[in-house]
């Protein structure tokens, strides 16, 4: 018999006890309470089985595909790989973490800081970023107004305290934080400082991440520098990284989002991680990998080189001079595609 019937049949007997030693009428109430938790507990359990919720069915926590996944399908990101891989895994295998994580994405766009969320959340959820478990939400489309600041924090906090009421592991995603009216993000720090509990709820379970072009520019300027100087782009490492990130987000001109925050000031944020700009190399294996994802072709093995570079010639580098880094990095390359096998 499953451990859940055995312990709601130790429930039934518990309260036949109850029944025999007290008055008849407080024991009938007792039984039927039983038997109504055994009904809402056998209930759950079945409906769960078809619909989803908070539970190992739904969620999968897959360290394994969350790494394959991430070493399969995203390009040019070494830092990216590791930190992530490591933070999550260590996150969700613990049995009580000391605080939420916190991961703050930033680079300039198109080099994967979505991609990799969705990687995320199809590693911890079976359903994916359509699970009612994950949470994702857009700066310019939830909270596009700085005069609206008093309503979104209580809109915030409702969300937040509702979801993690549902699921203690729920997964919050803010793409464009860096647009988030000013003074906002704040409205979280409660939720992922080391508190064991907060108005009886566990927040530390919870997984939140940042996507933000915050910070693109000073990455770009850094990695320019590294190859100008002859270094490896892989020899980049995450200290260096981690100093430009907080620097640029304290220090953005655009009064929002991270800037001046108390998550930062707190060192609430678990880690700052960088996107670099993507090369001509990566940004090809982006082309090969939509040229099947769009059913062009059955294998990487099997589109021609003369397709990638048609498709390569639709895109944009720069600098000027070294025409080295994709300006939207691998973000278009599926409407470059649709274009080139169209014509």
């Amino acid at each position: 018999m499953p451990v859940k019937n055995v312990l709601l049949f130790v429930v039934i007997l518990g309260s036949i006890q109850i029944v025999e030693n007290v008055e008849p009428l407080s024991g009938v109430y007792a039984l039927g309470a039983a038997i109504t938790a055994l009904g809402m507990a056998s209930y759950n359990i079945v409906m769960c089985q078809f619909y989803e919720c908070c539970d190992k069915k739904w969620i999968t926590n897959n360290a394994t595909a969350l790494y394959t996944e991430l070493d399969g399908r995203l390009y040019g990101q070494h830092l990216v790989k590791q930190v992530v891989t490591s933070h999550v895994k260590g996150h969700v295998r613990t049995r009580s973490p000391v605080k939420a994580l916190v991961l703050s994405f930033h680079g300039p766009t198109g080099t994967g800081k979505n991609h990799v969320s969705r990687i995320v959340a199809e590693a911890l959820y079976k359903k994916g970023l359509r699970s009612q478990n994950v949470r994702l939400m857009s700066a310019t489309k939830e909270f596009p107004h700085q005069e609206m600041v008093p309503l979104y924090k209580d809109r915030l906090r409702d969300i937040v305290e509702k979801q993690v009421k549902k699921c203690p592991q729920s997964l919050f995603i803010f793409d464009e934080i860096d647009k988030l009216p000013g003074g906002l993000i704040d409205t979280i720090k409660p939720y992922l400082d080391y508190h064991e509990q907060l108005g009886g709820v566990d927040y530390r379970h919870a997984i939140f991440i940042f996507l933000s072009n915050a910070g693109g520019e000073s990455i770009t300027k850094h990695v320019l520098e590294q190859w100008r100087e002859g270094k490896k782009r892989e020899d980049i490492g995450l200290a260096e990284m981690e100093n430009i990130l907080a620097r640029a987000a304290i220090n953005s001109e655009s009064e929002g989002g991270l800037w001046h925050s108390e998550l930062i000031s707190k060192h609430l944020v678990t880690a700052f991680i960088p996107y670099l700009p993507l090369e001509r190399r990566h940004v090809r294996e982006c082309v090969r990998d939509t040229l099947v994802q769009r059913q062009h072709y059955k294998s990487r093995g099997q589109v021609p080189d003369d397709v990638v570079r048609k498709v390569m010639a639709e895109l944009t580098f720069y600098p000027e001079k070294e025409q080295l880094f994709s300006v939207t990095g691998c973000k278009r390359v599926a409407e470059k595609v649709d274009y080139v096998m169209l014509v």
